[in-house]
């Protein structure tokens, strides 16, 4: 029996994290086996192991962590629609369908998707199992380091820029927080022609960062001048859309202050605390309004490999550092404590 190493949280009262020696998986009918090249650790992935998050599916106590993903195909499985074949280079949609529900019954939104590495086991391995109508295949130009972490790192914030907060050029745009998520969210809020782009950040390297990866002005919340500066940078006006990449009750109330005239406010970041909104009054005068938004749509993970392999985006300074998947704990260590103030950690096996 042929084994590897996987990334493996244990659910049973432990939250146990440990890198363990399993067997390589075999794809089943419609699946093929990746050999994986890269995987991007992310902020969700700490929070499951200090059990902040909890998988809604799991129907096991063990999962291999890790939903973005990129690799090699190894083995097509049977049934296996379209050409695919092994020496394909592929990015894994972070998550898929359940094929099951009434939505995916007929034929409509999925209403209990699940998620790579939370409710099925993930790349945080040397090989991963993936169904057919996950894979992307990712152009020769295009590094494999940089195509796993466009599921959610950049996807996310792509969707929630575009489709959500439905940003359109010349519009000022305001992002809270300047982690993997908002980092990226200037970068497509540039794209999008976003004019000016505000980052709020507590910390100086982040908002050093947020300067880096291209906003306009970088802001500590903290500033005593702080809403006179965005009135300023926006002619008066305020913000046409805020992003909370956060997830801080505080941020959503600051960003309500400076929203101008039918501004919309687009929560990303997951919070479990509760909405509020303290001068209710401003914020129906000016028929501002309240957006949730998770994760992308499949075609979104599309869109963005066109746009990275055509070199329209540069995802190029968003690998902070890759780190043996052996020492996958050591990476959950660094971005918990922002050691280095990464970006992206890449896991290599």
């Amino acid at each position: 029996m042929e084994t590897m190493l996987a990334g493996r949280l244990h659910l049973d009262g432990t939250r146990r994290f440990a890198v363990e020696e399993v067997p390589v998986p075999e794809p089943a009918a419609g699946e093929v086996l990746v050999a994986v090249e890269a995987a991007g650790v992310c902020l969700s992935d700490v929070h499951l192991i200090d059990g902040s998050l909890t998988p809604a599916f799991l129907p096991d106590t063990v999962v291999t962590l890790g939903h973005e993903v990129a690799g090699v195909v190894r083995t097509v499985g049977p049934d296996v629609p379209g050409d695919w074949k092994p020496g394909d280079r592929v990015t894994l949609q972070a998550g898929q369908t359940c094929g099951t529900c009434a939505g995916c019954v007929r034929r409509r939104a999925c209403m209990q998707i699940r998620t790579r590495g939370v409710d099925y086991d993930g790349g945080w391995a040397q090989y991963t199992t993936a169904r057919h109508d996950t894979l992307v295949a990712v152009p020769d130009a295009l590094p494999l380091d940089q195509a796993a972490i466009v599921p959610d790192a950049v996807s996310t914030p792509y969707a929630a820029i575009v489709v959500t907060g439905g940003v359109r050029p010349a519009q000022a745009v305001g992002i809270w927080g300047a982690g993997g998520l908002g980092a990226h969210g200037v970068l497509v809020a540039r794209l999008a022609g976003a004019a000016p782009i505000i980052v709020v950040d507590p910390l100086p390297a982040a908002r050093d960062r947020a300067l880096d990866f291209g906003a306009d002005i970088a802001l500590d919340p903290a500033d005593p001048s702080f809403q006179a500066t965005v009135l300023q940078a926006t002619g008066g006006r305020g913000l046409d859309v805020a992003f909370d990449f956060a997830g801080v009750g505080a941020v959503r109330e600051q960003a309500a202050t400076v929203l101008g005239p039918g501004a919309q406010l687009v929560l990303v970041g997951l919070t479990p605390e509760p909405l509020t909104v303290t001068n209710g009054t401003r914020f129906s005068f000016l028929g501002n309004g309240l957006r949730g938004h998770y994760g992308s749509a499949p075609e979104h993970i599309e869109q963005l490999i066109r746009l990275a392999g055509s070199g329209r985006l540069d995802l190029g300074p968003s690998i902070s550092a890759h780190i043996p998947l052996a020492d996958a704990a050591t990476a959950v260590a660094r971005l918990e404590s922002k050691d280095g103030n990464p970006i992206r950690l890449i896991l290599t096996p």
